[in-house]
């Protein structure tokens, strides 16, 4: 029987979701996008589950929608959370990409949904779509000119040609540059750091970060009280401070 488009497992706390089409590198269609946004859905549902690490098997990350699916008249979406099953509604909670190999095109566009990148130092990012006179419309035009200086965002949209990790990092798109097969490993640790701190707050904060952008300065103020108060009136917020004064690792409970 042949293995599903899209592995998970967790370990404390964090869910890791793998794309496993290595044979196409992890080129998704509409299974894939599905198994996707089926993982996200656990992890946003899932009170144990507290971040999620989203990768590729076999060396790749994705090499975008598949284009032998799109000529067949299929398209990888999934209406619950658009393309690739996250682009219009990525998981509430911290989501980090480890990147091996390619991440181009709707893979690029996985990769800007998350929240924090590790990535090897082989890696490849673009948006090839110009290429194929496709347009990136999974997020890439939209997200990229707004992590990226303006110039940069366009050459990489204009001409479709991939950089390499070191590029990225340097346009900060990635925060951790590490060495081949071990960005899995290293986003893991990542994710540990992300472990120890309250989840509420983990949720509160990457709300008020993600959404803040589209915020004029007068309703930014109320906006970020009306997501952050309830976290300041919960126990895990008593316990944060009873933690500190008792010289202690808190205990978290999620509420």
């Amino acid at each position: 029987m042949a293995e599903p488009p899209v592995l998970t497992s967790s370990r404390d706390g964090v869910q890791v979701v793998t794309i496993n089409r290595p044979q196409a590198r992890n080129a998704i269609d509409r299974e894939t996008a599905e198994g996707i946004a089926g993982a996200l859905d656990e992890l946003d549902a899932q009170r144990d589950l507290r971040v999620g690490v989203i990768t590729g098997a076999g060396g790749n990350f994705s090499a975008g929608m598949d284009l032998k699916a799109f000529a067949r008249g299929e398209r990888p979406h999934v209406e619950s959370r658009g393309s690739g099953g996250i682009v219009q509604r990525p998981p509430s909670k911290p989501l980090i990409a480890a990147v091996e190999g390619y991440a181009v095109a709707l893979g690029f566009e996985v990769v800007l949904s998350s929240d924090l990148v590790v990535a090897s130092r082989a890696a490849r990012f673009g948006l090839p779509e110009v290429k194929r006179s496709l347009v990136a419309v999974a997020g890439g035009l939209i997200r990229l000119p707004r992590r990226i200086p303006y110039h940069q965002a366009m050459e990489l949209a204009l001409t479709g040609e991939l950089i390499d990790a070191a590029r990225a990092s340097d346009l900060g798109l990635v925060n951790r540059l590490v060495e081949p097969g071990q960005a899995l490993s290293d986003a893991l640790e990542l994710a540990a750091k992300l472990i120890a701190n309250g989840p509420l707050a983990l949720e509160a904060s990457k709300a008020i970060v993600s959404r803040s952008q589209d915020w004029s300065l007068e309703e930014a103020w109320q906006r970020q009280g009306e997501i952050a108060g309830p976290v300041f009136g919960s126990e895990d917020a008593q316990e944060g401070a009873i933690a500190f004064a008792e010289k202690r690792e808190p205990v978290w409970k999620g509420r």
